[in-house]
């Protein structure tokens, strides 16, 4: 297979796919979305023995074990996947809604129309049910897809793309508006992200060295995070109780995950008496702790962190722990720290917490809320792409919105400019 000229082929398909979705009416985008539900119950033992083709050469190839639980189709997954096409019908469209429309003093109205990105394409690793969900986001919001999943996940993908393939053709929308990769030919990843004149977005979701790579030889516009280096800062006066089960729960919830804590800053004033508390904790929960001197004088089992602790996102059970004399050192530290993702104080003090929630660079600030609240479900959005850290276009979780642009709508009657 020629892979350039096969990528070419999926682009043009995809550019022209993208001008019918863009102009679908929300009933056919949300009949679509149904009659994929349809497509996928009627084929769930193919898609599952597709499945478990692609883990038993995983199993051979010696996949991380993490990576096999994520490759695997249980069956409360396909479940979820049905549940997830479902609330993405059930959505507003955000295509075509108009907003801020103002008379100028010429006479003429002005305001914003929510229009597709056009082509969107997503690149991803091992989760199959990323394919469902990366599709049915890009079918409401009016764009067309195109999908390049890991090549452990092959069989499945494929196995999916044949469901969403019927979807589209039986609500009358063409098959070519979600088109998944065919070839595990890595180059082809290449070519998808250096084709802006079929692509218009590139999502990456993966680990830091794929989006790093994305990120480094893209001609096309990226929207991505790197890393997911989240902190709580707990201040001075902060309520025992909350700052405990906030600290708990950011960790302990889940590690593996891009919003989970990975620095906690304690004001000085709480720290001989919470720290304590939650070094307990912690070890109960089996986390490491890697923390700054003054951390060391309150309990002196804990390892001394290194430089190298604050920049690291350990997607695992171990945290890093630093002592600050207050906010100002706080929002200090993440500033120069933080990867911009999640961060936030706990805190009784109402001036100090919309200091923080403006004086912190990230693109999801909170006060006395755990930061595994940053997540499109959790937000409203329903579902989400991925999570942006960047400050063009779309910002935290990626939802509908995030997928459309807006154009400027003029309204005259004969109006000429004087």
């Amino acid at each position: 297979m020629d892979i350039k000229q096969y990528m070419q082929s999926v682009g043009t398909r995809a550019r022209s796919a993208s001008r019918l979705i863009a102009a679908a009416s929300t009933r056919q985008k949300n009949d679509a979305l149904l009659a994929t539900v349809d497509a996928l119950q009627a084929s769930r033992t193919q898609l599952l023995s597709a499945n478990e083709i692609d883990l038993d050469r995983g199993r051979k190839n010696n996949l991380e074990s993490a990576l096999l639980d994520r490759l695997e189709l249980t069956g409360a997954r396909f479940d979820s996947m049905i549940e997830g096409l479902h609330q993405v019908a059930a959505l507003a469209d955000p295509v075509g809604a108009i907003s801020d429309m103002n008379y100028m003093p010429s006479g003429i109205q002005v305001g914003r129309m929510r229009v597709p990105l056009g082509v969107v394409g997503i690149i991803y690793e091992s989760r199959p049910n990323v394919t469902v969900e990366a599709a049915s986001l890009g079918l409401k919001s009016g764009n067309a897809t195109i999908l390049r999943g890991g090549s452990e996940a092959i069989e499945s993908n494929q196995a999916i793309a044949r469901c969403l393939a019927v979807g589209l053709e039986q609500a009358g929308l063409p098959a070519t508006a979600v088109q998944v990769i065919e070839t595990t030919d890595r180059a082809a990843v290449g070519e998808m992200i250096t084709m802006p004149e079929y692509v218009d977005v590139i999502v990456p979701r993966g680990g830091k060295g794929l989006i790093e790579r994305i990120s480094r030889d893209a001609k096309v516009t990226v929207i991505k995070h790197l890393d997911g280096i989240c902190h709580v800062y707990i201040d001075q006066g902060a309520n025992h109780d909350k700052a405990f089960d906030i600290a708990l729960n950011s960790k302990t919830h889940r590690y593996g995950v891009c919003n989970a804590m990975e620095t906690l800053l304690i004001a000085a004033s709480e720290a001989e008496v919470l720290l304590p508390r939650l070094v307990t904790a912690y070890r109960d929960s089996g986390v490491e702790l890697r923390g700054c001197d003054q951390c060391r004088a309150i309990d002196s089992t804990i390892t001394a962190a290194t430089e190298e602790d604050w920049h690291t996102e350990y997607l695992a059970p171990i945290l890093s722990v630093r002592i600050v004399s207050g906010i100002d050192a706080a929002i200090e530290h993440i500033n120069t720290y933080s990867s911009q993702h999640t961060d936030t104080i706990v805190t009784e003090d109402y001036p100090r917490s919309m200091r923080f929630l403006r004086e912190v660079d990230s693109s999801s600030v909170m006060v006395n809320a755990s930061t595994r609240f940053a997540d499109g479900f959790e937000y409203g959005l329903g579902a989400e792409i991925g999570i942006s850290t960047d400050k063009i276009h779309a910002r935290g979780p990626v939802g509908l919105e995030g997928l459309t642009s807006q154009k400027f709508v003029v309204l005259g009657d004969g109006h000429i400019r004087q």
